[in-house]
Formats: structure tokens, sequence, C-alpha cells
């Protein structure tokens, strides 16, 4: 959905000299502009962290992952490149963290796509992800659990605010200190009349949230 995204940041006057995009993961499927995705994270103001849909490329190499991926997955689009392509899309996506932190003057936040394990620190899950834990790096690309059980613990640790997508919903959803900031945008494509793309604010002025429709292409500020 990368037009509508240039269409949010410059309404919101994005400073590609001064500011910086995060990504909460799934830069490609089921949209309309998948391809886009190198051009952006060749972008220096512009990092993303891999989410399960990223995934999918990387795991795109065995035939039946990709026949999985490709028929109910949104990865048709993968069908279409050249071998040099998905070469080069997979090179990019390996690079992707799956977790990543800044720094703001209200405290350090987190970025991972899906989530963190209940009773597990901030830090530890920065460990166990940094050496490699198959069960860590699943929560983080693969987990539904907080939403799925109203989860508002607070995630312990250096980290003040966690930013999470994976899971789609009408508008953004605060449980503890952990904000779900995927709405569905590329549901516009299954006639999801509210399909909406969120961005927030997390520095100068934290948690202001900005949203464009993509069914009406609507500015929204609450």
């Amino acid at each position: 959905m990368f037009e509508h995204l240039e269409r949010l940041l410059d309404s919101i006057a994005f400073d590609e000299s001064a500011d910086r995009l995060f990504s909460v993961g799934d830069l490609v499927d089921r949209g309309p502009d998948s391809r886009s995705t190198l051009r952006w994270l060749a972008y220096s103001w512009f990092h993303a962290c891999r989410g399960n849909h990223e995934q999918f490329v990387l795991d795109s190499g065995s035939p039946e992952d990709r026949a999985l991926w490709t028929r109910s997955n949104g990865g048709a689009w993968w069908l279409e490149l050249d071998a040099e392509e998905q070469t080069r899309f997979r090179a990019a996506i390996a690079r992707l963290p799956l977790a990543m932190e800044v720094s703001t003057a209200s405290g350090l936040v987190g970025i991972v796509h899906a989530g963190v394990p209940p009773l597990l620190s901030w830090d530890r899950f920065m460990e166990l992800l940094e050496a490699g834990d198959q069960e860590a790096m699943l929560y983080a690309m693969w987990s539904r659990r907080r939403l799925q059980s109203v989860d508002s613990s607070l995630v312990s640790g250096r980290v003040e605010q966690i930013y999470c997508g994976h899971t789609p919903t009408r508008g953004t959803v605060r449980l503890g200190n952990v904000l779900h900031i995927d709405t569905g945008a590329v549901y516009a494509y299954e006639n999801f009349i509210d399909a909406r793309l969120t961005a927030v604010e997390v520095h100068p002025r934290p948690y202001r949230e900005f949203t464009i429709s993509t069914v009406r292409g609507a500015i929204v500020e609450p």
C-alpha cells in the first residue's frame, strides 16, 4: 500500500532530511505494490522489522512453503519476478531485524511485528532474538496472544512503549505498554470499509496518530 503511505507522509509534512519512518513489518503481499518494497528499503530514512510475510519470502525456496504462500497468503506477486529480482528481495529481507529499538526523549521505543512473549522482559526478548532462539523468533513474527487474551500487563525492561502490527484491528489498540497499529489497510481490496493505514508519531510528540483511509483516501487526525 505504498501509494497510500506516500500520501499519508505528504499530508503530515514528513521531512526525509530530518524525520525517520519505522515499519512494524508486512511490507509485502495482498496489496497492489509489493515490488516497491525494495525501493523503500533502500531509503536511508526508512527502517523496517521483519514480519511473517517477509519470512514467506525467505522461505520461498521450499516448494511446499512457496505453494502455500503464493496460493493462500498473498504471494502471487512473487511468481511475476525473475530470478534476479527474487535474489535481490531475499537479500534485502534477510537483513531486516526481528525487532528494533528507537531512543526518544520519552524513553526507549520497541518495534516488533507480532509481540513479546508473556512474562519475558523486553531486554531478555532482545537477547534471545540476537541469539537466534527459534521460539522467540516465531513469537516475534507470528503471535496474536496479547490481543486474543486482552492481556494488559506491562512488558518490563528498559522499553517504555512497544509498537506491533500483524493482527488487523479497526483502530489502534493499546494493551499495557503495547500499541497495536495494523488497521487493515490492505483489506480495502476485500471490501473492508474501515480499512486504513496508520502512522504514530513517537517524537517529539509521542503517541499522536495519523490515519489515511485506503478506501476513501481521507486523512484523519484524532
